[in-house]
């Protein structure tokens, strides 16, 4: 056994991508109307955080949208947990080692951890969390980056040892499972347990989440805050008008144009996000079950007008599923389409592929993000050009959630996709058999190569292999990737101690009114 840092060694290029993370993150646009960082803290307070959608589950195992996990982040903790650098720190455990082959992980439960109903954290606690998340406990794996784990031992009341089927550099990272109690699973849904900084109160559909101080947090000094409601406003019309009238203290979703009506009252920060927003287009589905029409209307867009309309020119143009600052990973294929539209192209393309008037489609987009909406009726005006009558079909996230993404009986879309703090999580979507594959794009050299990147631990290879897959999805023109969003967020003067992730997350715990 080694220390912990021999992951890092395994990895190679896995240091490089924390600090490729950090760089995406705090390279950003920082910029703040007032600077409180030389205010002093203080204990106690509530704040209203405002989210652009319901939850999809409180059973954090069960969680599948980004605006439900950047909620849970306050509740839940794994053995591991991301900071706002990049990097993994130790959360549930105090340490761990991993074996010279790569294949076993050994990990100390921190002493004193609680959840919250005030019961110790145990090793059997840590058994059954794993095994439920990875499907050794009844055959159905949760979490499929966790399929790989082949057991999870009890070696003695403050060690567990996880063994795995392969030595993988991005294991480590989707150890950040949530911890809860031995046998909740089923309760978790309605009456979550964590380990996390703040507390589940109550939740009421369509309305709010509140949480509470956890007062016997493991952090200390953490967190600063009594109490935080997620308030759950579907308009952002709604929202901003909220904003301006001091019922929501946060709302990290501003576009461009609502920035400039709030700048001056609030703090207003930016960062590059861990987004990847496109025109998602369903492979299955007339038209765009045709490669040279998906191309089309590649060559359509122009996204420098895209990035410039909605984002105020601070998002980054991108061509495939992949984010600019997982530098290793990322190639840039730009070229491809180009950045501005290419009407003439689009519409050889559809000639060829037996449109050659065009067509009408729906854009289905998700009525509550204002970003992907100002986004969509730029696209509408943009397809024009090339003889596509485009219309928007807003709608609800809860049937955005079951119709497009989880029912795929849409025919385009316009939204973001997240990214964890691996490569793999953008691309192994795309796999002709996932689950998460709701374009339905079928590639067999895709699926080719993506299995390669699962049976080598050469981190040089499995760079390329990432490369090679961003470079199908882009010429076979799975959907007409956009950009790498940027994230505004307006938050109340009072407070300060908010800190930007490279993941999807609003962290509270950091969090404090100013003297």
């Amino acid at each position: 056994m080694k220390n912990k840092k021999r992951m890092l060694s395994l990895a190679l290029g896995f240091t490089m991508l924390a600090t490729a993370v950090l760089s995406g993150c705090s390279g950003g646009t920082n910029q703040s109307s007032e600077d409180n960082s030389s205010k002093e803290p203080t204990y106690g307070g509530s704040v209203v955080v405002g989210v652009q959608q319901d939850i999809d589950s409180l059973d954090p195992h069960k969680a599948t949208a980004a605006g439900t996990k950047e909620i849970l982040f306050n509740i839940f903790e794994g053995l591991v947990k991301p900071d706002e650098n990049g990097n993994l720190i130790n959360a549930v455990a105090s340490d761990y080692t991993l074996s010279d082959d790569g294949l076993v992980y050994t990990f100390t439960i921190r002493d004193g951890i609680k959840f919250h109903n005030g019961n110790a954290v145990t090793v059997n606690d840590v058994k059954y969390s794993l095994e439920r998340a990875s499907g050794l406990l009844d055959g159905t794996a949760l979490i499929g980056a966790l399929k790989t784990l082949k057991s999870v031992e009890i070696v003695d009341d403050k060690t567990v040892k996880v063994t795995t089927s392969k030595a993988s550099a991005e294991l480590i990272y989707s150890l950040t499972v949530a911890i809860i109690p031995d046998g909740s699973g089923e309760q978790e849904a309605s009456q979550p347990i964590g380990t996390g900084p703040f507390k589940f109160v109550s939740y009421t559909p369509q309305q709010n989440i509140v949480l509470e101080k956890n007062a016997d947090y493991w952090q200390n000094g953490l967190p600063y805050l009594d109490e935080v409601t997620f308030k759950i406003v579907t308009s952002s019309d709604t929202a901003l008008l909220e904003l301006q009238g001091g019922s929501i203290d946060v709302y990290p979703y501003l576009t461009d144009s609502q920035k400039a009506e709030i700048q001056g009252t609030f703090n207003v920060k930016s960062a590059t996000s861990d987004v990847v927003q496109a025109l998602f287009l369903n492979n299955a589905e007339a038209p765009f079950d045709n490669e040279k029409v998906r191309q089309a209307v590649n060559y359509a867009l122009d996204k420098d007008s895209i990035n410039g309309f909605v984002s105020g020119g601070n998002g980054e143009i991108i061509s495939s599923a992949m984010l600019p600052t997982l530098k290793n990973y990322y190639v840039d294929l730009n070229s491809t389409y180009g950045n501005t539209a290419n009407v003439e192209k689009a519409k050889q393309l559809l000639s060829e592929a037996g449109y050659p008037n065009g067509f009408d489609m729906t854009i289905t987009v998700p009525s509550s993000y204002e970003f992907h909406m100002e986004t969509a009726e730029v696209v509408v005006e943009q397809l024009k050009a090339v003889g596509i009558n485009a219309k928007i079909d807003g709608i609800e996230w809860s049937s955005w959630l079951s119709d497009v993404y989880s029912g795929r009986k849409y025919q385009s879309t316009i939204c973001g996709l997240t990214c964890d703090m691996t490569p793999s999580y953008l691309l192994n979507r795309f796999v002709s058999n996932a689950s998460k594959n709701f374009i339905n794009f079928n590639s067999a050299k895709f699926d080719e190569i993506y299995a390669k990147t699962l049976t080598t631990t050469n981190q040089t290879d499995i760079d390329g292999y990432y490369k090679e897959l961003q470079k199908i999805l882009c010429d076979e023109a799975g959907s007409a990737f956009i950009q790498a969003c940027p994230l505004t967020i307006a938050i109340n003067k009072k407070l300060d101690g908010y800190k930007f992730y490279p993941v999807y997350v609003q962290d509270m715990s950091t969090v404090y009114f100013t003297k």
